[in-house]
């Protein structure tokens, strides 16, 4: 499958090692309005480069697109490239309404193309064969999920939009969607309810930057989300000190605030955002986890058993003490392959995708009700969920 990026951010830096290793994709394309980072794409990949999507989706060498590009952009850059009849992964979150959902599953049904929606740690090797084991009922029915976060997140380098939480800025669109996608993953049943308190305690950064969130499934499951992204505290103590790509990592409390504290303006914060783009210097070199990815400390709780996720395996906690179950080894990217996967799979194999279109829909939905809980301090229960997007 001949593959082109729109949007050469941060995600798309993350990803497109990935994109170019696959063993059944290749990366033929790249759009963005910087003309540096078509350069740099250019000279890195070799492919051909385009200003926008609509440029990029004419190109009759491509045959699916990954949408990388701000939010906002999501709907009108799934529609291009329907109405151009290629196929798409398109970036969590799906979009920031629901009509906005609506719309770009009606236009891929239209065209006949798949559309993925990629919540890469809903992909996460662990979430799935834990998925697997809750599936199997190996452990019984699924019970209780605790998703505990804490990150540097609200520190890294931001441009305004993404401080505002009405323009979708902030954890509860660009985070939470996350923990929300990894308890609807494991789970696999409908959500009928959230409820949610969040926190915005920095007044120089005024957007969310904490949350408490109970999701409750109609068989009465729970899930626990707990998310900080003021650069305190750290989970990855609680993994290993093992970061969420998987790579090994050391104590850094606090250096996020450090780092930013150099910018002076608005202006000068959202020039070192740029530079953790595509080719910026403020990414880091991409490179294979040496272990397994994660968002955060996972546990799962089933009748018989825990489970939560090792360095190279899921531990699973019974009667009889702690048994190691392995994981796939070999995949440079394995969570970001598999989004891919997701997509090749569907198109070349006809094997329907489980993040697709409706999936998206539905994370999004829980992920709004749960913005709309924290702000009216009640529980919002869900309907549209409980039809669709289950699985």
């Amino acid at each position: 499958m001949r593959l082109g990026v729109v949007g050469l951010g941060r995600a798309a830096s993350s990803m497109l090692p990935s994109l170019a290793a696959h063993p059944r994709a290749t990366l033929v394309a790249a759009a963005d309005p910087d003309p540096a980072a078509r350069e740099r794409f250019a000279r890195d990949y070799g492919g051909a480069t385009f200003p926008g999507a609509q440029a990029l989706c004419r190109d009759g060498a491509v045959d699916a697109v990954y949408i990388a590009t701000p939010h906002e952009r999501h709907v009108a850059d799934v529609e291009i490239a329907a109405a151009y009849g290629k196929h798409a992964i398109v970036e969590k979150p799906m979009a920031l309404t629901l009509a906005d959902c609506d719309r770009m599953i009606q236009a891929a049904r239209r065209a006949g193309t798949v559309l993925v929606v990629g919540h890469t740690h809903g992909f996460d090797p662990a979430v799935m064969a834990m998925r697997d084991i809750v599936r199997r009922g190996e452990l019984g029915a699924l019970r209780m999920i605790v998703n505990v976060v804490y990150t540097d997140f609200l520190y890294r380098p931001r441009r305004p939009e993404e401080l505002d939480t009405a323009l979708g800025g902030g954890i509860l669109y660009n985070q939470i969607p996350h923990a929300v996608d990894v308890a609807r993953t494991l789970h696999g049943g409908p959500l009928r309810s959230v409820k949610a308190v969040a926190g915005a305690w920095d007044p120089a950064r005024r957007t969310e930057g904490a949350l408490a969130a109970l999701l409750e499934f109609e068989d009465g499951a729970a899930a626990s989300i707990a998310y900080s992204g003021y650069d305190r505290f750290d989970s990855d103590e609680l993994t290993f000190w093992i970061g969420s790509s998987g790579a090994r990592k050391g104590p850094a409390h606090g250096s996020a605030r450090r780092a930013l504290a150099a910018a002076q303006s608005p202006e000068a914060e959202a020039r070192l955002k740029a530079q953790t783009g595509y080719g910026g210097s403020g990414v880091r070199a991409a490179r294979g986890p040496a272990h397994q990815p994660h968002f955060g400390l996972l546990l799962v709780s089933c009748e018989r058993g825990d489970m939560r996720i090792g360095p190279d395996a899921i531990l699973v906690y019974g009667d009889d003490g702690v048994r190691h179950v392995p994981l796939p080894e070999g995949r440079a990217f394995p969570n970001k392959d598999n989004v891919v996967d997701e997509l090749v799979n569907a198109v070349l194999n006809g094997t329907p995708p489980l993040h697709d279109g409706a999936w998206g829909r539905a994370t999004l939905e829980a992920s709004l009700a749960i913005v709309q809980s924290a702000h009216e301090r009640r529980e919002i229960m869900l309907r549209e969920a409980t039809v669709a997007g289950a699985r």
